[in-house]
């Protein structure tokens, strides 16, 4: 049986504080749903990322939940998600540098403008994948 440690005050203290700086911005649970939705719906018509993805997920409601929760871990700080990302993507031989700027590229341009007008990829989104590749 896995134990879990309760969170320590600052931790949480530090997670509203992000949840609430990211409100501010527009940045909630149903933008992150479109962000996730448009940037997968992108990789899967992708010629150079669509294959690759097809050929990994096989169950991609599930997959679109699981990157829900990564996001809003990432951009809410509500700590929701599990898993590692970057060695699930490391283990897949094939990819490599090419494929990341271009997942950046296609990322990039599936994050939609904040209600407030700031647009996510200026802010916490464009440094999501670096917290990414520290989390591994």
């Amino acid at each position: 049986m896995k134990k879990t440690v309760p969170a320590h005050p600052h931790a949480i203290a530090a997670r509203e504080d992000r949840r609430a700086a990211a409100i501010a911005m527009g940045v909630d649970e149903a933008f992150i749903a479109t962000l996730v939705d448009r940037f997968y719906a992108a990789i899967r018509r992708d010629a150079l990322l669509g294959p690759i993805f097809g050929e990994h997920i096989h169950d991609w409601p599930a997959h679109l939940a699981q990157m829900n929760r990564f996001w809003q871990s990432i951009l809410l700080g509500a700590g929701n998600f599990t898993g590692n990302p970057m060695a699930k993507h490391l283990a897949i031989p094939t990819i490599g540098e090419r494929h990341f700027q271009h997942w950046l590229g296609l990322f990039y341009a599936a994050t939609p403008t904040s209600p407030a007008g700031s647009c996510c990829p200026t802010s916490e989104a464009r440094r999501a994948p670096a917290a990414a590749d520290t989390a591994a």
